[in-house]
């Protein structure tokens, strides 16, 4: 069993597509059988290696590994050459020399009487031997068949036209190539967004006028906006990079588009495995999916809690890097990831709570600052206290954070809030024992007489 992925090289991997591709590798993976990844760069003129490399590195960031390819069309031209001239020759294809103007004319026209915008058959038989090629769609009967989501499907061939199968400079159109690909490599089961559902009675016609058998088809509803609105950059990020870029993990990624139109019960977590065992085709909603933004926040948040830290590393590397946040220096980076892991949303907003531990600062939040830094007396006697501590470690730091609340009968909150402020610059610290350990005694003292400054300066 095969199935296959064939995205459009003109832009990036965008969130639809690739639910495509798990959809397709997940049923690949579940028939035992083979991923096929083929690129469609048939447009040339919209086609850019940038777009290539954006589903390549999208499609391995996301781990959804391929069989076979990637193939690209534009290799098969002469394949494509020989499957159209064996139409020509059976006389199931012909040349058509209609001016861009008359077909405007024409779709003027049917439009303006209500009816459908559709070609006339004008050179059918007119015997050109040059111009664009046109299938000779069937002119009666109907095209059938059961879709694995949508159910049974059927059309009139009165309601279809005699498509270009090859454009004036003899390169190749879509419902041609997609129709010859998916033959010749076996493909089994075309699992592909249900905006290609209408060209699926015409690709239908092609391959039985080619004598083929006929593949499943499973076509996929549409993603939505919140607001209903089918998914655009106005949502928010739409590439699935930018993702990445946003500090999600791949597989929470992967698990949140799975249950975009697909659903095994009430269950919302899934290893990649578990969606390889459970998927079906049949359980595929035949509704348009909604794009929830928060849920994906909090699915990545219940990854990010419970993963290992080395993949939480190997992940942190590229925002690292982006951000310029050097590690090397200072406590281990597996203690802070570790810290961090269980109040971190992203792995962008990880980066921002540990630059505390590798980068100093010159300036307190203004706000906070003035409202924790009114009394120096509970700072002035944990320094002190601090000072004194041989063994830098959470309990004992903890300590004596105690006594300075005994000795000057004071709530946690008139020390703890003032020194996590002095430990961060900015107020935004989780356990301040644990912190002040990562952080090391040196600095935390450091911090603390910068906090201890800042209050003489404004008394």
């Amino acid at each position: 069993m095969k199935s296959r992925f064939a995205p459009s090289p003109t832009g990036y991997l965008h969130i639809g597509g690739a639910r495509t591709a798990l959809f397709a590798w997940a049923w690949a993976k579940k028939q035992k059988g083979q991923f096929v990844l083929r690129i469609e760069d048939t447009d040339q003129k919209r086609s850019t290696q940038a777009s290539v490399d954006a589903i390549l590195d999208g499609m391995s960031w996301l781990g959804l590994s391929h069989d076979e390819g990637p193939f690209y069309q534009t290799d098969r031209f002469d394949r494509y050459k020989v499957v159209i001239q064996q139409l020509l020759d059976e006389d199931k294809a012909y040349y058509c020399e209609c001016s861009k103007q008359r077909l405007q004319i024409l779709r003027d026209e049917l439009t303006e009487k209500g009816e459908k915008a559709k070609y006339d058959g004008c050179c059918r038989n007119k015997n050109l031997d040059s111009g664009v090629v046109r299938f000779k769609n069937p002119l009666e009967g109907l095209v059938a068949f059961e879709d694995a989501v949508k159910g049974k499907i059927s059309i009139a061939n009165q309601e279809l036209d005699d498509l270009i199968i090859a454009r004036s400079d003899a390169s190749p159109t879509y419902n041609l190539t997609v129709v010859v690909d998916d033959h010749d490599m076996g493909i089994d089961t075309v699992i592909r967004g249900d905006d290609h559902l209408n060209n699926t009675p015409r690709q239908i016609n092609l391959y039985q006028a080619l004598g083929w058998s006929l593949p499943e088809f499973a076509h996929l509803p549409m993603i939505l906006g919140a607001d209903g609105a089918r998914l655009s950059k106005r949502h928010g990020a739409v590439g699935v990079m930018a993702y990445r870029d946003e500090g999600f993990l791949p597989e929470a990624l992967l698990n949140y588009l799975s249950r975009l139109g697909w659903s095994h019960g009430d269950q919302e977590i899934f290893s990649l495995a578990q969606i390889v065992k459970l998927f079906e085709l049949k359980n595929i909603n035949k509704a348009p999916a909604s794009f929830n933004q928060e849920k994906l926040i909090w699915l990545n948040q219940e990854y990010m809690k419970v993963a290992n830290v080395k993949h939480l590393i190997k992940h942190l590397a590229w925002h690292l890097e982006h951000q310029a946040l050097d590690t090397s220096a200072g406590v281990a980076l597996e203690l802070v990831v570790k810290h961090l892991q269980q109040r971190s949303k992203t792995l962008v907003e990880m980066v921002d709570g540990m630059k505390m531990f590798y980068q100093d600062f010159n300036e307190f939040d203004e706000t906070l600052a003035k409202k924790q830094f009114k009394d120096g007396q509970p700072l002035k006697l944990l320094f002190e206290k601090l000072s004194l501590v041989d063994e830098w470690v959470a309990g004992n730091i903890k300590d004596q954070i105690k006594q300075v609340c005994t000795e000057l009968e004071i709530g946690f909150g008139k020390i703890g809030q003032p020194f996590r402020l002095a430990l961060s610059g900015n107020g935004n610290a989780g356990n301040i024992d644990i912190v002040a350990q990562l952080v090391g005694k040196n600095k935390t003292l450091a911090r603390l007489q910068m906090a201890l400054d800042y209050i003489a300066k404004n008394a």
